[in-house]
């Protein structure tokens, strides 16, 4: 049996860095916000000054920040039967991740990760045959786990995640589910059958104004918290730091001041790395401690998996860099 089966995508990423972009942004008709673009000179012809290609996708990313960290993991999703997949493939055995999904004629997915500007990034997204999943085409046998992790998937794949709750369920399997912004502003109605059978929730806090509305922290999570049967909630705000509604308290994560260099997957290495540490202590003030610090070796490099930390590495960072958090009854 596995600690945690990983459910989402799988994909190649390519970061692609140049000289030549910009960032413009435009007041939105909510006067009190901004839309922010990514710009390049229309009719030039950019150079790439670096390009760095590694495997990425949320399923992927989930499963081996799990593995990293000492969970016995599996990965349950589609890859192409292509040259790409083979590569997505290898590096999943080299972590320790079994693939229990299935090979598609259709190709692999892909993203182009372009310039990070302001500690962001903007993600050109192909997602090829991850939209093919069919969780009915997977032997039961080996769906064996503990928990099972929901990362987004869109179109008739999200389908599918509803029927792997229905089946989690079933089988007293929890999940943790961590909605994207496309999925989240399809509204709650469309993500009531899945929220509903979410034993932790995590998203980010624009997925959160999004779901349930422009409020407060502490609004936010009790309004999430009130969709679920019974949860933990969690909400990330970036440099801000995380705040969790367990039922009992509200927690609240703090940041450390630190040089971010680009921040694809942070949303994933914190989720992930809070199921591992919650799995292993029961304790979540201890697990947020944990998932920031290995959030934050993230960021502080490009890629999603290139720094992820052990449990050893993340306790011995953590003794010398310790990571505040406070609580209060709620």
């Amino acid at each position: 049996m596995y600690d945690v089966i990983t459910v989402g995508s799988s994909t190649i990423d390519v970061f692609a860095q140049t000289e030549k972009s910009d960032m413009i942004s435009f007041q939105t008709q909510n006067k009190n916000e901004k839309a922010c673009f990514l710009a390049y000179p229309v009719g030039d012809k950019i150079l790439i000054k670096d390009i760095e290609t590694t495997t990425g996708g949320g399923g992927t990313n989930t499963a081996v920040a799990l593995a990293k960290m000492g969970s016995k993991v599996a990965y349950l999703g589609m890859v192409g039967d292509d040259e790409n997949g083979d590569l997505i493939i290898d590096s999943l055995k080299k972590e320790k991740v079994k693939f229990i999904g299935k090979r598609s004629k259709k190709r692999s997915g892909y993203s182009i990760i372009l310039d990070s500007i302001a500690h962001d990034r903007t993600i050109l997204t192909y997602k090829g045959c991850n939209n093919c999943f069919k969780f009915s085409a997977i032997d039961k046998k080996k769906v064996k786990a503990k928990w099972f992790y929901l990362c987004a998937m869109v179109g008739e794949s999200f389908k599918e995640l509803e029927k792997i709750v229905s089946y989690a369920k079933k089988n007293n399997i929890k999940v943790m589910f961590n909605p994207s912004s496309y999925l989240a502003e399809k509204g709650i109605e469309y993500l009531k059958k899945v929220l509903r059978g979410t034993d932790i929730l995590v998203l980010n806090r624009a997925e959160a104004k999004t779901l349930v509305g422009n409020h407060d922290i502490e609004i936010l999570l009790k309004l999430l918290k009130d969709l679920l049967e019974s949860s933990i909630v969690i909400i990330t705000d970036g440099k801000n730091g995380v705040h969790v509604n367990d039922g009992k308290f509200h927690y609240i994560g703090k940041s450390h001041n630190i040089k971010i260099v680009e921040t694809t997957g942070a949303g994933d290495a914190f989720g992930s790395t809070f199921l591992a540490a919650y799995i292993k202590k029961n304790n979540v003030e201890e697990a947020i401690k944990v998932a920031i610090t290995n959030s934050e070796s993230v960021i502080s490099h490009h890629g999603a998996k290139n720094k992820l930390l052990t449990m050893k590495q993340t306790l011995s960072i953590l003794r010398k860099n310790p990571v505040k958090v406070t609580k209060k009854k709620i």
